[in-house]
């Protein structure tokens, strides 16, 4: 953790506002979308991101009907979220919004949501703030946008990322409904999962790319850190159901994403991920954006124990699935980072070691340089590793019930059955927590009631 509060008061003097100029759309001679924001702070720093939306032919339709105008909401909230990269490097204590209209409440909104969006980045260069005196956003436009009527189908729209959650959202909804995947800066893990899938490239796809001048000034100093990625995520779904003409967009966001990462605070590695997030995000959306738009997580009401135990059922998957950050522009499991840990924890109980090792090309059980990344994940530690891992007590469960698959233990299982930790949550009745849902989420009765019967279904056959 790196100490930079100096910085951060430095720069607040120096760069005292952040201005949210304009925002445009255009469509390409290709048929793509160019979007572009334009962000400035005083006369020397300046950012332009661009961001491109392939064509899909389900775009079509909206194509005919020239219901540009409409565009405009879902742009100016995208820019919103986007901006959040940008304003991190100087933290001015002022952000200016000309580009667009926001009333008390939509502050409040995107206050709520860069403050704990910006959680980790403040704990991590111990900058110590609170969310009123962290920014003040202002907004002087006479220019506010209307909602729109959209006539969007009863069909849905699934980020998929690579890695086991999406997976799992995509195989359980496309059972019984019409689902196309959306891919934000394609890689060969998501790629290779899309053909698992046997979709063949059948998908809508969004380049996003950073703007060079930001890029320069991480490389001189500036601040750095983590930002809400699953909310810029969540802006852009919208803006792709819309064009596509479908209502619903399917997220892969778990109940245990709603655990913080530093135990005992609010910091949360993954608060774009939780439930809390989630509710003011749809409130927002309704409120300014569109009554038709139905954003919610499809895993919401699922542990990262449910998840691996769907997951299993797909076996066409393990060879190209990856949810290793570290390793992801080779397309690898670094096998030396919390993430693949983790991963390999969940997924134990439910895939035999063998199978395991095959995925990961070693068993990570084995490795005692990640002896403090597991004390980490199993709460013993003051903070969990800031990635999108489980919780402590999920951790511990698959910890005991992978033990179980071995006669001979390896160190990080030996280390574990040898603590406190192996007594307390030995007697806990496996069947009983994978029969077990979160009440908070926004699934139909009809989703939640196939859920919890595939989950059935499945645990009775493995005899779990």
């Amino acid at each position: 953790m790196q100490n930079n509060y100096q910085k951060f008061i430095e720069l607040r003097e120096k760069y005292p506002i952040f201005v949210y100029d304009d925002y445009q759309y255009e469509v390409t001679v290709e048929g793509d979308i160019l979007l572009s924001f334009s962000f400035f702070v005083g006369d020397e720093i300046h950012y332009k991101p661009e961001i491109y939306i392939k064509y899909h032919p389900l775009f079509a339709d909206f194509y005919v009907n020239e219901n540009w105008e409409k565009l405009k909401p879902f742009v100016f909230s995208i820019g919103m979220i986007e901006l959040l990269s940008y304003w991190k490097a100087t933290c001015c204590p002022v952000i200016e919004v000309r580009a667009g209209k926001l009333d008390k409440e939509a502050i409040s909104f995107w206050k709520k949501l860069y403050f704990n969006g910006l959680g980790e980045f403040f704990y991590t260069n111990s900058i110590r703030i609170t969310m009123d005196k962290m920014v003040n956003i202002v907004s002087h436009s006479a220019v506010k946008n209307s909602k729109f009527c959209f006539g969007l189908k009863d069909a849905t729209v699934v980020p998929i990322g690579g890695g086991k959650d999406s997976v799992v959202t995509w195989e359980e909804l496309r059972a019984n409904q019409s689902v196309i995947p959306l891919i934000i800066n394609p890689r060969r893990a998501t790629l290779e999962t899309l053909e698992a899938a046997g979709m063949h490239g059948n998908f809508i796809e969004i380049q996003r790319n950073i703007a060079p001048s930001l890029l320069d000034l991480n490389a001189k100093g500036f601040l750095n850190g983590h930002t809400p990625f699953s909310a810029m995520l969540a802006f852009y779904s919208l803006l792709i159901g819309v064009l596509c003409g479908r209502k619903n967009i399917a997220l892969s966001n778990e109940s245990s994403a709603n655990e913080e990462t530093v135990l005992g605070t609010e910091i949360n590695h993954q608060y774009s991920k939780s439930y809390q997030f989630e509710a003011d995000f749809r409130q927002y959306v309704k409120h300014y954006l569109s009554d038709e738009l139905n954003y919610y997580s499809f895993l919401r009401p699922l542990s990262e124990l449910q998840i691996a135990l769907l997951f299993s059922q797909h076996p066409h998957y393990f060879s190209v699935f990856k949810s290793c950050n570290a390793g992801s522009k080779q397309d690898v499991w670094c096998c030396n980072c919390a993430k693949c840990l983790f991963t390999f924890i969940i997924l134990s109980p439910f895939i035999a070691p063998q199978k395991m090792v095959e995925i990961y090309r070693e068993n990570l059980f084995e490795k005692l340089s990640l002896l403090y990344t597991l004390q980490q994940l199993c709460g013993l530690t003051s903070e969990k590793p800031f990635e999108c891992v489980g919780t402590v007590e999920e951790v511990c469960i698959a910890l005991v019930q992978a033990a179980k698959q071995y006669e001979i233990l390896p160190v990080l299982l030996q280390y574990f059955v040898e603590t406190d930790l192996y007594k307390k949550y030995a007697t806990i009745d496996f069947n009983e927590q994978l029969s077990r849902f979160e009440t908070n989420h926004f699934l139909s009765e009809l989703e939640m009631s196939q859920l919890e019967n595939r989950i059935k279904e499945i645990s009775s056959k493995k005899k779990l």
